[in-house]
């Protein structure tokens, strides 16, 4: 069922990059929960090689915020509903378990702009708390959308 929530998520973020027109082209992010890291990098490399602009417009959690590391910074703006949520990697075993996953936190971490990692890690780093960036700190990062 998740799968198929990224999927709509996915496909909603797709269709209205599409839907924009060719001089204007954006991928605007309204409300991302995050998922599986595979889609998302799918979908952000093909962003990244599209030029595409990134409108965060809302909560862009979890794996959603590898659009970060994916995206050129210039092409990323926020608005002021704009969250993005960050916490370790974990998976989930053939039971359903959740487990951490310290060497892929690790990297993703390491994939991050040196000035988000930094902020990551003023915060104790990624763990299995969501860390939010909002407002006027992630402001400090990323311009707001004109």
């Amino acid at each position: 069922m998740r799968t198929a929530f990224v999927r709509t998520i996915l496909l909603a973020v797709v269709l209205g990059a599409l839907a924009s027109p060719p001089a204007q082209a954006e991928v605007r992010i309204l409300a991302s929960p995050g998922g599986q890291v595979g889609p998302f990098l799918d979908l952000f490399e093909r962003v990244r090689d599209s030029g595409e602009r990134v409108v965060i417009d809302g909560p862009c959690l979890s794996a959603c915020t590898l659009v970060l590391s994916m995206v050129p910074a210039e092409r990323i703006c926020v608005t002021r509903r704009a969250v993005l949520g960050f916490h370790a990697a974990r998976s989930i075993d053939r039971r359903g378990r959740m487990y951490a996953e310290p060497e892929a936190s690790e990297a993703v971490l390491a994939a991050y702009p040196a000035a988000v990692r930094g902020w990551i890690r003023s915060r104790g780093g990624l763990t299995s708390r969501l860390l939010l960036l909002r407002g006027r700190e992630l402001a400090a990062f990323y311009p707001s959308c004109r």
